[in-house]
């Protein structure tokens, strides 16, 4: 990667974009209040405070500079960008029935479930006020899209998660819906509102979409292989909330008689015993699963630096391209 020792890519665009980001920060504590009920800024304060890294608006951010804009609407994208991505993250935590989120307890937690949900929806509306005053019916119809994606995506999970016919073509699906949608639409808008040509504005969308799903496949290999002290979470977990992720997709689809009977009370009947988790690493190492994931995770990042070469030569398109490779050298 071209980057110095002591900045990682994310961090670069962070300080690259400070002036924008802290505008749209501003915006964003701005447009998340409400005269009538104290609660949504509330709720909204407790996720959005908790320091996340901001990546999806810092890519419309990015991808709007990168071709040239020097207007002010990338901001309001940017903001709305980041408010699905919270809406999406407080209606997850809900379906999930999770309890923790970037090490903190969740918005369903500390409240209830209902406020997480209502709050959630209130980010989605404020969202379509925001795009819509950018003027730009081609914007309002790429976030219109990606928000019915997320949410068919997420319905996705939900029915192919725990069953054994799901295969690499539905997981890939789920992860188009759940996290990459958002990531191709925040690049693609910012190409839109700077005007750029069809093939950048249709290379920045293939860019955020390869991005996307190479995150997500290291996300989810990082599950069985991570620190848990770096990703927050403990080895196995997935594995215990019975989520079909590609590791465990590949090792079911090579698995004897017997081991697809293991897979089959552990992850479908959810029928699980001390040593489990170890046997089912076992049975990933058995196939190689966790090697391959990660050859998949590579080459979406190769996706996403080969679609970066009809964009133009700026600073932020290496950035870009270190972007990728980072979101990979995780698993290494």
């Amino acid at each position: 990667m071209n980057q110095s020792m002591a900045q990682k890519p994310h961090e670069q665009l962070a300080a690259t974009l400070s002036d924008e980001m802290d505008a749209v920060n501003t915006l964003i504590r701005t447009r998340m209040a409400s005269k009538h009920a104290p609660r949504i800024p509330e709720v909204t304060a407790h996720l959005v405070e908790a320091g996340g890294k901001r990546l999806r608006p810092m890519l419309t951010l990015a991808a709007a500079k990168m071709c040239g804009y020097d207007g002010e609407h990338h901001l309001k994208l940017a903001a709305t960008v980041e408010f699905i991505h919270t809406a999406t993250l407080l209606h997850d935590d809900v379906v999930d029935e999770s309890g923790q989120r970037r090490g903190r307890p969740t918005a369903n937690l500390l409240w209830d479930n209902k406020s997480s949900v209502l709050v959630g929806d209130y980010l989605f509306s404020r969202s379509f006020q925001l795009m819509v005053e950018t003027g730009s019916l081609q914007v309002l119809d790429i976030l219109a899209n990606a928000s019915a994606t997320i949410a068919e995506g997420e319905v996705l999970q939900m029915t192919a998660a725990q069953d054994l016919k799901t295969g690499e073509d539905i997981y890939l699906q789920v992860v188009r819906g759940k996290t990459a949608a958002l990531f191709s639409a925040a690049t693609e808008v910012g190409g839109v509102i700077a005007g750029a040509d069809d093939a950048q504005v249709k290379a920045l969308f293939n860019y955020g979409d390869a991005l996307g799903i190479a995150f997500q496949i290291a996300d989810d290999l990082l599950d069985y292989q991570g620190d848990a002290k770096a990703t927050g979470k403990n080895v196995g977990d997935d594995f215990r909330e019975r989520k079909l992720t590609l590791p465990v997709i590949k090792a079911v689809a090579q698995a004897t008689d017997e081991e697809r009977e293991f897979w089959k009370r552990t992850i479908e009947k959810g029928r699980q015993e001390d040593g489990d988790l170890e046997h089912a690493l076992e049975l990933m190492d058995k196939y190689g699963t966790l090697a391959a994931t990660r050859d998949d995770a590579n080459g979406w990042a190769n996706k996403a630096k080969d679609a970066l070469r009809v964009l133009p030569e700026h600073p932020i398109r290496q950035m870009l391209n270190d972007l990728a490779d980072y979101v990979v050298a995780r698993l290494n």
